[in-house]
């Protein structure tokens, strides 16, 4: 191979950032002589990983004439490089010609393709190294250790996600691109879902699934069920998980997903009480208790033993700050992947102290507008749990509004979908007549209609209708569950 590795005598002081031109031409050789190696390759490394300028501007020459269905050979690439272009000495047509020449099998691509590309990583990591020295020595006055240490996380994040650390302009043919993509997953994923599965058809079918870079505000007032439907969600997304190797050794999701649970209200082991009740059908209340039976404590150890698996994080830290929270689902990302989020609840999050000093207004709009951010970095639908003002209970149908969101206008704003959690047995329960007058037959016709009842009303989404979903609901065992319809029972004979 032509060696363009000579930059002369540079004393010893200097360190070269890691390369190696050698993978990058037998790289290059092979797609030429074979443009299968392309396809071997594409899908983890980018022009931007290869270290020499002239091998990058060939690499994406020959994506844009393989994705174009054309050949991508020395005689079809020639007539793009520039006329005056001398490499080593040779012009552009003979350095093309050259690395064909001497291209190795098209078998060893896929080993190539990966040495470029942890090496593009090794230099990244070198020059985000140098920022934050160079940072920490010329810290402004008003910059705090704990910010270095978040941006460092956010820098380190974005090279961990592959393709994700670019930023700038997309060209809207690769946006529509990405849309076809997503549409053609849709159709082969079982549902027709573009998003992730709740495990509720009918909401699933109203909102297409839970959608990445989505945030979800999911509110209602305390009795509702609100961490039960959430728990519900995240544990079906998280024990539905299947992910595929890739080909550059990460592991991606083709069903359910991997799950990071913010419970700032709930202890861990409270959340885990929970899914057991929901999963083995005994009352939360008896395993609390221990008031179980031997064959109850087997069937809970058996649950126990199958959910032990599955890729369900929990943060039970109370009173984090959003700066605290974003740097947390960022390491998780990195570490363990992450697919789905739930905060439990949005007002128990705090924002900076600058943000708090103007007021509860101004932090909850700092707080909605960082998980609206870090949704669309990490690429994963958020469902924040949210409070509800009081003046619902005032109004002779409780049923919810956009208006009863406290501090209502910026999570009104910032969220993509607005999900109310409305049970019209709970206030029912509590206003019951006389026994035997009218109004008492009255009620219990109205009673019997919403027994293990739940709307999930929608009041807002961004890509598609609103309106009132209903469903099952088990309050000793707080689950949430298809609601029972006629087209759905198996056939009478």
């Amino acid at each position: 191979m032509l060696d363009l590795s000579d930059k002369g005598d540079l004393g010893p002081a200097y360190r070269q950032a890691p390369h190696n031109v050698e993978a990058e031409q037998a790289l290059l050789g092979a797609i030429m002589v074979n443009n299968e190696a392309f396809y071997r390759v594409s899908d983890f490394l980018e022009p931007r990983h290869f270290f020499e300028p002239i091998h990058a501007k060939i690499f994406e020459l020959s994506g844009a004439l393989i994705r174009a269905g054309k050949l991508a050979t020395p005689v079809t690439l020639k007539t793009f490089l520039p006329a005056d272009l001398d490499v080593a000495g040779l012009t552009g047509p003979q350095y093309l010609a050259r690395l064909a020449a001497e291209a190795t099998t098209v078998i060893n691509s896929e080993d190539y393709g990966r040495t470029i590309y942890d090496l593009s990583v090794r230099r990244d990591l070198i020059r985000i190294g140098e920022e934050i020295v160079n940072e920490a020595y010329d810290a402004p006055v008003d910059s705090t250790p704990q910010e270095q240490i978040e941006e460092a996380e956010k820098r380190l994040y974005e090279i961990a996600e592959t393709g994700r650390y670019d930023g700038g302009f997309l060209r809207f043919g690769e946006a529509l691109r990405e849309a076809v993509d997503m549409a053609s997953r849709a159709f082969q994923r079982e549902g027709h879902l573009s998003g992730i599965a709740s495990g509720l058809d009918d909401l699933d079918h109203q909102m297409g699934g839970l959608q990445p870079s989505d945030l979800v505000i999911l509110a209602g007032r305390p009795g509702m069920g609100k961490t039960a439907l959430a728990t519900n969600i995240a544990y079906h997304i998280a024990e539905s998980y299947r992910g595929e190797t890739r080909a550059d050794g990460s592991i991606e999701t083709v069903n359910g997903g991997i799950v990071g649970f913010f419970s700032l209200e709930m202890s861990a082991e409270q959340l885990a009480t929970r899914i057991l009740s929901e999963q083995t059908e005994i009352p939360s209340y008896k395993v609390r208790r221990g008031d179980i039976s031997e064959t109850e404590f087997s069937k809970l150890a058996a649950a126990a033993q199958t959910m032990q698996v599955i890729p369900l994080y929990i943060d039970d830290t109370g009173g984090i700050s959003i700066a605290q929270l974003v740097a947390r689902a960022r390491r998780l990302k990195r570490q363990r992947g992450l697919d789905f989020m739930v905060v439990d609840y949005l007002q128990l999050l705090s924002g900076s102290s600058k943000k708090a000093s103007e007021g509860r207004v101004q932090e909850v709009t700092e707080i909605t507008t960082g998980l609206k951010a870090l949704a669309k970095e990490l690429h994963v639908p958020i469902l924040a749990l949210s409070q509800l003002s009081r003046q619902v209970e005032s109004r002779e149908d409780k049923r919810p509004q956009l208006s009863d969101l406290r501090e209502s206008g910026s999570i009104e704003q910032d969220a993509d979908v607005v999900m109310f959690v409305f049970r019209e047995e709970y206030y029912l329960k509590n206003r019951e007549p006389k026994q035997g007058t009218e109004e008492w037959f009255k009620w219990e016709i109205e009673m019997k209609a919403a027994e293990n009842t739940a709307e999930v009303i929608i009041g807002k989404q961004r890509h598609g209708p609103t309106g009132t979903v209903k469903v099952h609901f088990e309050p000793q065992f707080t689950r949430f569950a298809n609601l029972a319809r006629e087209e759905r029972m198996p056939e009478r004979r």
